[in-house]
């Protein structure tokens, strides 16, 4: 069969029905009749498609806000074979390329990327359970993590090959609203993550930073070479075999009510417990400014605020955790939380649920929890929620500046991070000169968007 000739007569099928009046229609079919114009019009089209191409290539690139150098794209790839112990206990070696596959897009997950702004895990406002539980029984077939699917049964398998890349600190975040949500603040904590820890990996368990519109956000840490990967969770497999497995059974039965605060907050409280479980490292939230590389801790959780009385620890708070792999109190944790589940009270199954399990385990020591370390409010959480707002202030006078000063010596010298506290920060803008801005400027690689946060 001889090949197919083309000619610019064959492009008018689509303009046929348009009006022969119309400057479109007139203009294509003049370039049917001339070959000199056809040529000429090609010739153009395809240079118009090889600079559309260039822009799109260059408007990836980000300036470092404090140099104003454009940051050149990564161009060299290393392949490695290393053995790794998995979320199974068993060395894994895996040969992979330093640098990420494209992820594909299917026709479902190009629907997902147009309507991500619809969030399915907000219940509808004052519901009765009645009317909550038949909601979400009509949204389960859309929340893709609590099944496992194409992305899912390859999750092992993504996180094996991230932490094989030689690896200083193994980090979690997790991100379960849209990718479109993922601003400048939330980049600005992976950020800083990787000033403090170049030689680490964090892994994002999110299935909305899991697409290409994900990874261009990711991309300036790429091309610097940072090992940073968004992987779709597998939720069933991280609760295989834990206290926790039976309660995803039941809340994907439908039977479950799952309460009146958004899904994403219990179910960020869940899969924090189990990543840390099955494969061990630091989990953190993604409203953090790191000051100090946490690798050299271990088995560590931060007090949130202490009795003044007592000088013990009064709240916990497992927005930052430090586990060893197969710790036994993160199975007391998953146990916890399967069986007091509560969707109508936040924090219930956060940072109250860690306190109450480990206030249980300090007035009834066992010996299996002695290597536990609870750290001083000053370690992670240096400001408390209602005087954050302070920080992102500039100083305006000669009083206020000495107390920026002061601040920022402080928190730099004991602490080795900063709570932002989202819920009560996120609407304030980084003031130039305030102690935030003071911080993160000293804390990050690419640093853009400092004030436009």
């Amino acid at each position: 069969m001889s090949p197919r000739k083309f000619s610019v007569r064959s492009m008018l099928g689509p303009f046929r029905k348009m009006s022969k009046k119309s400057l479109t229609y007139r203009l294509i079919s003049r370039m049917a009749k001339s070959p000199v114009l056809s040529t000429i019009s090609l010739a153009a089209i395809l240079f118009f498609i090889y600079a559309d191409s260039l822009m799109s290539n260059l408007s990836i690139k980000t300036a470092n806000i404090k140099t104003g150098e454009v940051l050149p794209s990564s161009q060299m790839t290393t392949t490695m074979t290393t053995p790794l112990v998995g979320g199974n206990g068993e060395a894994v070696a895996t040969s992979l390329n330093s640098l990420p596959v494209a992820v594909s897009i299917t026709p479902e997950r190009k629907i997902e990327e147009e309507t991500e702004n619809e969030d399915p895990l907000i219940p509808p406002f004052k519901a009765s359970v009645d009317e909550r539980m038949e909601w979400f029984r009509r949204k389960l077939p859309e929340i893709e993590f609590l099944k496992s699917d194409e992305l899912g049964e390859r999750f092992h398998f993504r996180v094996l090959e991230l932490f094989n890349k030689q690896c200083s600190a193994q980090f979690f975040m997790v991100w379960l609203s849209t990718a479109q949500s993922f601003g400048p603040r939330e980049f600005l904590a992976v950020d800083s993550l990787f000033s403090t820890t170049p030689d680490g990996c964090l892994l994002i368990l999110s299935s909305s930073m899991d697409t290409p519109k994900g990874y261009r956000i990711l991309k300036p840490l790429l091309d610097r070479g940072f090992n940073v990967l968004a992987v779709t969770p597998d939720v069933p497999f991280l609760v295989k075999n834990t206290p926790a497995e039976a309660w995803l059974d039941e809340l994907n039965s439908g039977n479950m009510d799952p309460g009146s605060v958004p899904l994403f907050n219990h179910l960020s409280d869940l899969i924090r417990l189990a990543v840390l479980y099955k494969y061990g490292g630091v989990y953190l939230d993604t409203d953090f400014i790191f000051l100090k590389d946490l690798s050299g801790l271990k088995n560590t959780i931060g007090a949130q605020s202490i009795n003044q009385v007592t000088k013990k620890w009064a709240r916990l708070n497992g927005a930052v955790m430090i586990f060893d792999i197969h710790h036994p109190i993160l199975l007391e944790f998953l146990k916890e939380y399967a069986t007091t589940f509560n969707g109508n009270r936040w924090g219930h199954n956060g940072p109250y649920l860690v306190s109450r399990v480990l206030e249980r385990i300090r007035d009834n020591p066992v010996p299996e929890y002695n290597n536990i370390t609870v750290l001083p409010p000053k370690a992670f959480y240096p400001v408390d929620w209602i005087k954050i707002a302070k920080l992102f202030k500039k100083p305006e006078t000669e009083e206020e500046s000495k107390w920026a000063d002061d601040t920022v010596a402080d928190i730099s010298s004991e602490s080795y991070v900063v709570h932002l506290w989202n819920k009560r920060s996120r609407e304030l803008k980084i003031e130039e000169g305030s102690v935030m801005a003071r911080l993160i400027a000293e804390h990050c690689n690419i640093c853009e968007n400092i004030y436009n946060t």
